[in-house]
């Protein structure tokens, strides 16, 4: 074994395995320490299961990636936990840490009453995006959620339409499904509720009933983060922006029947009998581009379930210091760690984004179009935006791979003792060969 740089990579999914391949083309030694199961992130957990296409897509870039000579893989092991930030630098004597752990908290929606009724009628929006990608996977033991008619999600952005869909989706599913009609959820997407009902018979979706979830959003149609302009954009693409904006709002309302209530911010939850029963709401007003509460315009807005949409971001970590509510980066372009040299960030645990389209992308999410096909509004995938979010993390890797050649390879010795300890964990886990373990641990879907 020839002496070589060894690198740790804190999660194996867009970002992570991106840095893990650049830096084992480049002679590394790299570990890839996986909390979950699989590598795949917020792919598997975060990217609605209708996505499917694309999901397997990026499974095997992903697998490509990692399953490479000069990359170990390690799941099932949680960062702060087993392993820390000074650990592994001092104590394994890994030469440098990338944490691409991605942004898992949902950022709380933080009024009077929300605590209380957390698990009681208030969801987040990552456990309930990974429930609905899992809950009818055979051995599944995760959290269950029933989803009820004319429920509220508090968003705006990209994740919460996919969180007002799957709410969509379930409801007219189930409606068709007692009047005889079977179709799933990748039919009803793929071609939308009105011509899935008509197809049978529907001309009217609603004589099935379903009165629908309302999406309530703090500011207007035109400022939903659904579409936005590069920072090289004209002005006559900047000037376009709202008119895109609400064009695909329109659309995605006209293929899954949801209701928009704009210009509203939640006061506090209502409570009734320890439960939640819907919200308090506020008119807003846009002043100097800030959203500003109207005095005196509180109002009601009754549902038994509310499902939290408003951001997530990093999960705070032993050993690893915060600014806010944020990892302390010195450069946010590269992901260079503040505190200590040699610790960077890739992906979303940089970006603080939790959608799919922030790690594609370490950035803004620019194109329209790209928005439309990854709503199912239009035809087409995602490879623009993956192309963007790879090149970024590969411009992570190279900032690792100039701070590498500062610092002194590890010698054969101090390889082989990483080895071992490596496989240590490894064994406790009946990891052997990466193949292997994920051909074993491929969910099946239950009958």
């Amino acid at each position: 074994m020839a002496s070589a740089h060894a690198v740790a990579v804190v999660g194996g999914a867009c970002a992570g395995s991106v840095v893990a391949a650049h830096l084992a083309e480049r002679g590394c030694r790299v570990v890839v320490f996986e909390q979950n199961v699989r590598p795949y992130g917020k792919i598997e957990d975060g990217l609605p299961r209708w996505h499917n296409k694309q999901r397997e897509m990026e499974y095997r870039k992903i697998d490509e990636r990692l399953d490479r000579a000069g990359i170990e893989f390690v799941p099932k092991v949680r960062f702060g936990e087993e392993i820390g930030l000074e650990g592994l630098l001092d104590d394994w004597g890994f030469n440098a840490l990338v944490l691409a752990n991605g942004a898992w908290k949902d950022r709380d929606l933080a009024v009077p009453g929300a605590i209380e009724s957390l698990g009681k009628g208030l969801i987040y929006q990552n456990e309930f995006v990974y429930w609905f990608n899992h809950f009818h996977e055979e051995g599944y033991d995760g959290p269950q959620f029933e989803i009820v008619d004319e429920a509220l999600c508090v968003g705006g952005g990209l994740a919460s339409i996919d969180v007002i869909k799957i709410i969509q989706l379930e409801l007219y599913g189930r409606a068709l499904r007692a009047r005889g009609i079977d179709v799933d959820v990748y039919d009803l997407e793929h071609k939308g509720i009105p011509k899935v009902c008509a197809a049978h018979g529907i001309d009217d979706p609603q004589s099935l009933g379903v009165r629908g979830a309302t999406l309530v959003y703090r500011r207007r149609v035109e400022d939903m983060p659904l579409a936005s302009a590069g920072p090289d954009a004209s002005e006559k693409i900047k000037a376009r922006l709202p008119t895109t904006r609400r064009k695909i709002l329109e659309k995605a309302q006209s293929k899954f029947l949801f209701r928009v209530m704009t210009q509203r911010v939640t006061k506090s939850v209502l409570l009734e009998d320890g439960r939640l029963a819907g919200l308090e709401l506020l008119e807003t007003k846009l002043s100097d581009g800030r959203v500003r509460p109207v005095e005196g315009s509180e109002h009601e807005l009754r549902s038994p379930l509310v499902i939290s949409s408003i951001g997530s971001i990093p999960e705070p970590l032993q050993g690893v210091q915060m600014k806010g509510a944020y990892y302390e980066f010195k450069d946010w372009d590269t992901g260079e760690y503040a505190p200590r040299s040699g610790v960077f960030g890739a992906g979303n645990v940089v970006t603080g984004q939790g959608n799919i389209k922030a790690s594609m992308e370490h950035g803004k999410f620019v194109a329209g179009h790209l928005a439309e096909i990854y709503l199912g509004l239009r035809e087409g995938d995602l490879s623009e935006g993956t192309a963007r979010g790879e090149a970024k993390a590969t411009a992570t890797g190279e900032a690792v791979s100039e701070h590498l050649a500062s610092v002194p390879q590890r010698t054969p010795a101090e390889l082989d003792t990483i080895s071992q300890r490596v496989r240590e964990l490894q064994r406790a886990r009946g990891y052997s060969v990466y193949a292997d373990w994920i051909a074993a641990n491929t969910p099946k879907v239950a009958e």
